[in-house]
């Protein structure tokens, strides 16, 4: 799979001849191949594309890059004169480059050295991304259900005297022997009072009874991630808890029936936010219901108050209202929906209901 044409297809619209793909997520989304950090470089053109990078993958990039001649940089042959040699060959005067990703000393670099005009133009790719087609969907379903597989074994460890990190360690672990590739991000597992705080890291805490137990995960298959979270109870729940959890849940669905293509990020979040405001709970719920996901673990367009832009069709994008209790405990609950015309996918199938281990 390679997004060339898709990109090729787009240069007119945006008045270039060509585009640059430096970044490690657009790279990928280019090409179908994957080489870490700045160890590689995408050219798009109307003519014709590129894939240039060194020793270390070159060999893998011949074996995997479709639809592209392939170069090795070195010494010899540096990343600008094998750019500027290709963009001579297609006619490339204006060259498009992602500005929200490049660094200020790469785009002196560039602009010292390349033969073209550079051009702001990171909208192209964005443009894209966000409204993913079938096989990328299929990707995240894929790496989607390796983590409910990891959900569905650590549940039957998570008891006292277990601590955060452990199982932290254990879900990375499970989706790994499970087929994925790496992590989505560094797990976020928060229990008891740590749970009031959305980001928290992994301590050594000991899991207690009565506690909540938050665990924010997702793995990436084939270069596409996923991104769930669940809050599970051990050993019993306060009449409270019940409270907050039943009302995130209530959230969470207004949100994803609200959730749709041509609907409005502001919309979408405000299905959801009216559920916990309406329950007095208003003032711990200070995220937004969601962020897209892809590529990269936070992609555009975004389900937040300040969006007002109708949501695409195709887009990926989380569910995940929560409420959090400083210095006592949080929920939060967290699904995937592809947008479609009159609604929505939810590709996570794990049960939501409260659940008391």
């Amino acid at each position: 799979m390679n997004h060339f044409a898709k990109i090729a297809e787009k240069l007119s619209a945006y008045e270039l001849d060509g585009m640059l793909l430096t970044c490690e997520a657009n790279r990928f989304y280019a090409s179908g191949f994957h080489s870490t950090g700045t160890d590689g470089v995408a050219l798009v053109t109307r003519e014709g594309n590129f894939y240039f990078t060194d020793s270390r993958y070159i060999e893998a990039a011949h074996n995997k890059v479709q639809d592209a001649e392939i170069a090795m940089t070195d010494a010899a042959h540096p990343y600008v004169d094998l750019i500027n040699a290709a963009m001579e060959k297609t006619h490339v005067q204006k060259l498009g480059f992602e500005d929200a990703y490049m660094t200020v000393a790469d785009y002196r670099h560039y602009s010292e050295k390349l033969h073209c005009q550079l051009v702001p133009a990171t909208e192209l790719l964005i443009s894209l991304r966000q409204s993913k087609d079938e096989e990328e969907i299929q990707r995240m379903i894929a790496a989607q259900r390796i983590a409910e597989a990891a959900l569905d074994q650590i549940v039957k460890e998570i008891k006292p005297g277990v601590t955060e990190k452990e199982i932290a360690a254990r879900l990375q672990y499970l989706m790994l022997a499970g087929g994925a590739e790496n992590m989505s991000f560094d797990p976020i597992v928060a229990s008891g009072p740590n749970g009031s705080m959305p980001h928290a890291v992994p301590t050594d805490r000991k899991i207690q009874d009565g506690d909540f137990v938050t665990m924010d995960f997702g793995c990436i298959y084939q270069g596409y991630c996923s991104d769930m979270t669940r809050t599970v109870a051990v050993g019993r729940v306060t009449e409270e808890m019940e409270k907050v959890y039943n009302v995130v849940l209530q959230a969470q669905l207004a949100g994803i029936a609200a959730a749709k293509a041509g609907a409005t990020g502001h919309d979408v979040d405000a299905a959801a936010r009216k559920v916990i405001e309406d329950a007095g709970y208003g003032p711990y719920f200070g995220h937004s219901f969601g962020h897209s996901v892809g590529v990269e673990i936070h992609e555009s367009p975004n389900a937040t108050p300040a969006n007002n832009k109708p949501l695409p069709l195709g887009a990926a994008v989380s569910a995940e209202p929560g409420i959090y209790l400083p210095g006592r405990f949080g929920v939060r609950i967290e699904d995937v929906v592809v947008l479609q015309e009159g609604g929505c996918q939810d590709i996570t199938l794990a049960k939501k209901d409260l659940l008391i281990l």
